[in-house]
């Protein structure tokens, strides 16, 4: 938070509305209340949602401040507010921290079934209106104020910024996807879909003992991306089919990660699958039409097919984990796009726009 100015106030960048400039007004610093914190914010970066609302093609309530791939330090606790992360390690003011998208209520029915993501009270991080006192709550901001039932984890000090703040969203999604998957040992995975989810699925693939990781895209330029993130083949969706017999002595992959946002993958990757096999599908997000499904084919075949929106907090934790583990063995580092201060947001969206595949970062 810049101290030039009074420090009873903040900075936010106030999103209106699609074609809207971003306004970047001042904000008093609210004090955490009951089971709150307090954080100053010290990277952002622009997820593709966040695009799909600044070009309309996705609807928030405005004004808002968008933004929920966030790293910051903690400020202050409000009274209550947890002491320990994810992990059960100590929090202190100045701790390094990410949190998870979303913040559940813990005794719902969903919350209580294992699907906190589907909280019948959630909270989402950079998707919601702001109100007198509530204004910040997204990360194209100068603080943020972390809510009850957020999960938070501490950070290592040579995990970046700039790499961090992706395990939020992008790394923590794959992590779920993958617990949903079951076992990889030594088994084979396609990975439909080489953007940021993608790549990130093909190196946590690989790192989870997967044999053989094939990589599938439209885009053929994507293939020696794919290959640096652990991919051991690239077929376009037309030769998916054919390299996986070739590859398995035509029983088909044991394991399909769907990142794509096409129905037609979806129908490609289930018809890849062999018998047991299972779909994982994180990436149809948005209405794209129905495909065809036989039961008579799903019985015989004995498919197990999972959909998946978001994640839980155990994720976050395997997600930040990963990235500690994985930095060095995979370039995580080339998905890093540029950086831009919080008074460019502008220029930073034109930039995440030009830049597709990288995260663009904001740094108050």
């Amino acid at each position: 938070m810049n101290t030039e100015r009074s420090s009873a106030r903040a900075l936010a960048a106030v999103f209106s509305g699609h074609g809207l400039p971003f306004r970047l007004e001042e904000f008093p610093i609210p004090a955490p209340g009951p089971r709150e914190i307090l954080v100053e914010i010290t990277c952002s970066t622009i997820c593709g949602s966040d695009l799909h609302t600044w070009h309309g093609r996705r609807q928030e309530p405005t004004p808002c401040v968008l933004g929920h791939e966030i790293v910051g330090r903690i400020v202050a606790f409000g009274p209550g507010a947890p002491r320990m992360d994810l992990r059960g390690d100590p929090l202190r003011e100045g701790d390094r921290i990410t949190w998870t998208l979303a913040a559940s209520c813990g005794e719902c029915f969903f919350c209580t079934r294992g699907l906190p993501q589907k909280c019948e009270h959630l909270f989402k991080y950079g998707h919601s209106a702001i109100s007198p006192g509530r204004e910040f709550s997204g990360g194209f901001a100068e603080c943020c104020v972390l809510t009850a039932g957020t999960g938070i984890i501490r950070l290592p000090d040579d995990l970046s910024d700039a790499m961090a703040a992706p395990a939020n969203c992008a790394v923590s999604t794959v992590a779920a996807a993958i617990r949903l998957a079951g076992n990889l040992e030594g088994s084979t995975v396609a990975v439909l879909g080489c953007g940021v989810l993608g790549l990130t699925a093909c190196a946590m693939a690989r790192q989870a003992g997967a044999a053989e990781v094939i990589a599938c895209d439209l885009d053929a330029d994507r293939r020696s991306s794919a290959e640096s993130f652990g991919a051991g083949q690239f077929a376009r969706p037309d030769h998916l089919k054919s390299l996986s017999r070739e590859l398995t002595h035509g029983r088909g992959c044991d394991v399909i990660l769907e990142f794509s946002g096409s129905n037609a993958a979806v129908a490609g990757g289930i018809e890849v699958l062999r018998t047991g096999g299972t779909a994982v599908i994180a990436g149809t997000t948005t209405p794209c039409g129905p495909i065809d499904l036989d039961p008579n084919d799903l019985v015989r075949r004995m498919l197990t097919l999972r959909g998946l929106h978001n994640y839980g907090p155990d994720d976050l934790v395997t997600a930040v984990d990963f990235l500690i583990q994985a930095r060095h063995r995979f370039p995580f580092h080339d998905l890093c796009g540029d950086s831009f201060r919080l008074e460019g947001i502008d220029a930073a969206f034109e930039s995440s726009t030009a830049r597709a595949g990288l995260r663009t970062a904001v740094m108050p």
